[in-house]
């Protein structure tokens, strides 16, 4: 029996619409910047560090963060070239695992994209391209795309590098093609619903965000060697800013903020760094605000807060905050290795990429490191971004998960 798209599109609709759970989890937060509205937490901690509360060791290699549904966390890992997503409880109890096809292998191995979840549906993609929607109760695919089959995405050096943005009832993803570089798709279905051209260049291991700016509403990405901005409801491509590094990676997502729209990236042959973009009242026209091509953050976060930019040197011991009007450094601080920076309770959390966990306080004027600890599990890189959620801390390094709790007592 054939079942019409669209009376499936409409059952997929009421099964999620039933369970009840429609809280939005994906990267970097709940507004995508890093910034988590917990409070209640730890202003100092232990000198070993928070209570870890549980912890497993098993998923394999993989470079994603965790997302939530309800009562449920969900992680991605490769344990050999097989890609498969874990599902556990609070307690760190494993419920159920599911293989979902071939992963990135070749350098830097794993799983890359931390899962956007809402309403009982969960959105990933993997390492090769593949975009999937699965139930979160079962771990079942409802669809998936390839997005070098359908959408002609280009290759890149380290895999597809994205956590899919959820708009309403759609998904947008970035393949990279040269005719379809950003898609919005039917998150029930997987149907598309447009495509836009962007730049016409690959993809750059960013996520993008959505930003509410006046009246219109921006899709705001990095592609290649581009900052674009694209009209969510129809894919028109807006505008473009040049933005290059040399090895074409441009990881970190977009932050937006008051019709300003801030990016970073890494040194290698070419340094653009750290750009404020602002956009014209009706956000279809932008222009570069200031330039720091100095300092650099390659894949680490930015956060924005009052009147600083918040970053951080990939394998460096440089943590530092800009003016957020003029760009110009405040200060830096060296006492901790660069690395995933997020946000809460008034307080900095940095996983540096040397393994080391600490609490940062600080403001435009200067900062200090409260607390710190190594992590004593994991494998590999320590490149996952950390999560917060229920004044609990996930930190995910390779091969291992673990939950600290930091609720202030």
């Amino acid at each position: 029996m054939t079942i019409n798209k669209s009376i499936f599109s409409v059952i997929i609709f009421l099964m999620v619409s039933c369970s009840g759970r429609e809280e939005l989890s994906q990267w970097r937060g709940p507004d995508r910047n890093g910034k988590y509205s917990e409070t209640g937490l730890l202003k100092q901690w232990p000198e070993e560090g928070p209570e870890m509360l549980w912890s497993f060791e098993g998923l394999g290699v993989g470079h994603g963060s965790v997302s939530f549904a309800g009562d449920r966390l969900f992680v991605l890992g490769m344990p050999d070239t097989i890609g498969v997503i874990y599902s556990f409880d609070m307690q760190g109890n494993l419920l159920w695992q599911k293989e979902y096809g071939l992963e990135w292998y070749k350098n830097y191995t794993g799983p890359r994209s931390t899962p956007t979840i809402i309403g009982g549906l969960l959105y990933f993609v993997s390492g090769q391209g593949v975009a999937f929607c699965m139930e979160t109760e079962t771990g079942d695919v409802i669809w998936s795309i390839d997005m070098f089959e359908k959408f002609g995405a280009q290759k890149t050096s380290w895999g597809i590098a994205e956590s899919p943005l959820l708009d309403g009832d759609r998904i947008i993803l970035t393949p990279g093609g040269v005719e379809n570089n950003v898609v919005a798709l039917d998150r029930f279905t997987g149907e598309t619903i447009w495509t836009s051209v962007g730049h016409g260049e690959q993809s750059s291991y960013c996520s993008p965000i959505l930003a509410q700016h006046n009246n219109t509403r921006l899709i705001v990405t990095m592609t290649a060697t581009s900052i674009i901005g694209i009209d969510a409801d129809n894919g028109q491509t807006l505008w473009r800013i040049e933005h290059r590094q040399g090895n074409k990676i441009n990881a970190n997502s977009p932050v937006y903020r008051d019709g300003k729209v801030f990016c970073a990236s890494g040194q290698a042959d070419t340094l653009e760094g750290h750009v404020m973009i602002e956009l014209s009242q009706d956000g279809k026209t932008a222009e570069v605000g200031w330039r720091n091509q100095k300092w650099y953050n390659l894949m680490e976060g930015l956060i924005l807060h009052e009147g600083g930019l918040y970053s951080s040197t990939f394998e460096k011991k440089e943590f530092y905050c800009l003016d957020a009007s003029s760009g110009k450094l405040n200060y830096v601080m060296d006492e901790i290795a660069g690395g995933a920076i997020i946000f809460a309770d008034g307080l900095f959390y940095c996983y540096g990429t040397d393994g080391v966990l600490a609490l940062i306080d600080a403001d435009e004027s200067g900062s200090r490191v409260i607390s710190s600890f190594k992590v004593q599990l994991g494998t590999d890189q320590h490149w996952a971004h950390p999560v917060i959620q229920g004044k609990k801390w996930y930190v995910r390094h390779g091969n291992a998960l673990m939950c600290y709790a930091i609720a202030a007592i």
